[in-house]
């Protein structure tokens, strides 16, 4: 089953951009479970789109004014929910932000 991981994180988050992932891209790509991934701009580079009434609507920022930010996803496959959250506390984001585990819907 494949599953999303959002690393999600506050402003003490920044911090860490540039941190990588302290080798655990490689051991996941050894274990075979690591189908992609990447790190996104700051919320303030986003920009939103919207669609009102056939009209396209473009805000400068995220979608909604939070505290945590969505800061990169990785895209995993493994056995079950159990698997995907062993992996989502080895990733060094769970130790300073949160990582959100969401199922890829699959027809």
């Amino acid at each position: 089953m494949q599953y999303m991981l959002l690393i999600c994180g506050g402003p003490e988050a920044a911090e860490h951009a540039e941190d990588g992932c302290g080798g655990w891209s490689e051991e996941m790509a050894e274990r075979g479970v690591l189908r992609g991934g990447a790190g996104l701009r700051p919320p303030h580079e986003a920009t939103t789109v919207r669609v009102r009434s056939d009209e396209v609507l473009l805000s400068d920022g995220p979608f909604a004014e939070t505290r945590e930010q969505v800061g990169g996803f990785c895209l995993i496959e493994c056995a079950d929910l159990d698997e995907a959250v062993e992996i989502a506390s080895k990733h060094p984001a769970a130790t300073y932000g949160s990582i959100e585990v969401r199922p890829i819907w699959q027809p």
